[in-house]
């Protein structure tokens, strides 16, 4: 394959080579942490609420104390980049996400498993921030389509096999060999990390003409694996898939004539500081686009809101699916897993060549609708049927929304706004994720599992509110 992919390469004359050694041995990392951590995603919480005594609260801690560390590193990781490189930052984030799992089994109590939960989020946050903007650099900027699709193919094969296939380890060989085995797929990666460029300045083909790098390490994130279902393992969560895509909007489309285009400004880097405005106010052109400022800009807040509610729905299934589904139906959760990946990779795809042409902001309400939709029928947890088909439907619209909200959003921004993006994108995406997963064991406490799963539902057509008026303000065609 790398030899089919570099003849065409040579075939059309100067297009540099695609397929390199320092991105084969960026394969071997983003493989090694897609598999340990999609390996223990939905079985850490599957043993909390074993050992803890049957309370789905601790399952859903599980999972939010993990989403939590990953969105506090993911925060802390472009200054530790820019000060150690990537090598160093991507070993100790590998380090951090294999190691820690081999203490799972020393104690079944809910304290010791949130705090190596704890400890896994913060190196995952490590690979996702250093390993995106890594892989970003590595890629030659006249491919990066291209690319990038090779990329999504690497990432997606682990959380497709990994995840459902962790449950059903648990299930007929017990937890201890499930944890080793995520354990060793993220520190056998680790001597991968020597071979790979330290800095931008050593990565040279991700740079332009005018010799500016489309990625680097001060930028925020705009890749990783991010954790859930579907989640693209290196480039976070699909960040610079969606950057990609979102620059081919209508190029007929100025910012004049864009409302909701954010306006240009220096490149500068994504600081936290607000960059001016008020609320629900551009920030002021010439300076950066801080966080909070693109937090207050409606053109990214109303995605952000959309999809943040898709991810607190995919951070419940994930983490309660196998609670709630008899133990006699063990198969199911394993095959409905499967589903959900599966569908929501082909999504992404289908709905991001849909977007090139058409523009992605009609798929938006279509793809919270289908999301909404999947997750009621699978509160009919006593039907394999309704949750095989309910989980697998999730996962078309939470495919749909990954791929259109990111585009939507990467399209209303100029280039130094990327890496604000990438923050907000992947914030929605983790906290979104960690409070589903803590809300709705409380919930389920009280309701019982069908009648959680079916208010969930009810609480994601609320963000029909932000989809519809970011499609009446976007227009017709799309970004």
């Amino acid at each position: 394959m790398t030899k089919l992919l570099n003849s065409r390469a040579e075939a059309a004359g100067s297009r540099p080579p695609l397929v390199t050694r320092p991105l084969l041995l960026r394969f071997v990392s983003i493989i090694g942490a897609s598999t340990s951590f999609y390996l223990l995603l939905s079985v850490v919480p599957l043993y909390a609420e074993v050992t803890g005594g049957g309370r789905g609260n601790a399952a859903g801690l599980t999972t939010g104390a993990l989403m939590l560390a990953t969105v506090g590193g993911e925060l802390a990781t472009p200054r530790l980049v820019a000060r150690f490189g990537y090598r160093l930052v991507l070993g100790a984030g590998l380090f951090l996400l294999g190691a820690p799992a081999f203490a799972l089994t020393a104690s079944g109590g809910a304290v010791w498993i949130t705090a190596v939960c704890l400890l896994r989020g913060l190196g995952f946050a490590f690979t996702v921030v250093a390993g995106g903007a890594l892989t970003a650099s590595l890629i030659p900027a006249g491919r990066r389509g291209e690319g990038l699709a090779l990329v999504g193919i690497v990432t997606g094969i682990p959380s497709l096999v990994a995840l459902p296939l962790g449950v059903w380890l648990a299930v007929h060989v017990g937890y201890g060999p499930v944890f080793a085995a995520g354990a060793v797929a993220a520190l056998a990666a680790v001597v991968s990390v020597p071979g790979l460029p330290d800095r931008e300045g050593d990565t040279g083909p991700d740079r332009d003409a005018d010799g500016e790098a489309d990625a680097g390490p001060g930028r925020e994130a705009d890749a990783g694996p991010k954790g859930d279902p579907g989640r693209d393992a290196d480039a976070g969560r699909e960040g610079d898939a969606g950057r990609e895509a979102g620059l081919k909007g209508d190029p007929a489309r100025g910012a004049a004539s864009d409302p909701d285009r954010v306006p240009d400004r220096e490149a500068g880097g994504g600081s936290d500081r607000e960059a001016g405005g008020g609320p629900g106010r551009d920030p002021e052109p010439g300076r950066p686009i801080g966080v909070m400022a693109g937090f207050r800009t409606p053109a990214l807040s109303r995605p952000v809101l959309v999809f943040s509610v898709t991810a607190l729905a995919a951070g419940i299934l994930v983490t309660f699916l196998p609670l709630a589904v008899p133990s006699a139906s063990g198969g199911v959760v394993a095959t409905a897993l499967f589903a959900q990946t599966a569908a929501a990779t082909v999504a992404r795809w289908v709905a991001g060549r849909h977007g090139d042409r058409h523009g992605p902001a009609a798929l938006l309400v279509p793809g919270l609708l289908v999301a909404a939709g999947g997750t009621l029928l699978a509160s009919l947890t006593h039907s394999p049927v309704a949750v095989v088909i309910g989980v697998a439907l999730f996962g078309v619209g939470f495919g749909i929304t990954q791929n259109t909200t990111l585009t939507l959003m990467y399209a209303r921004v100029p280039a130094s706004g990327y890496g604000t993006v990438s923050a907000l994108w992947n914030f929605a995406f983790d906290a979104g994720m960690g409070v589903g997963a803590v809300g709705f064991g409380f919930l389920a406490d009280r309701t019982g599992y069908p009648w959680a799963f079916a208010l969930t539902a009810v609480l994601m057509l609320t963000a029909l509110v932000p989809a519809r008026r970011d499609r009446r303000t976007e227009g017709p065609r799309g970004a």
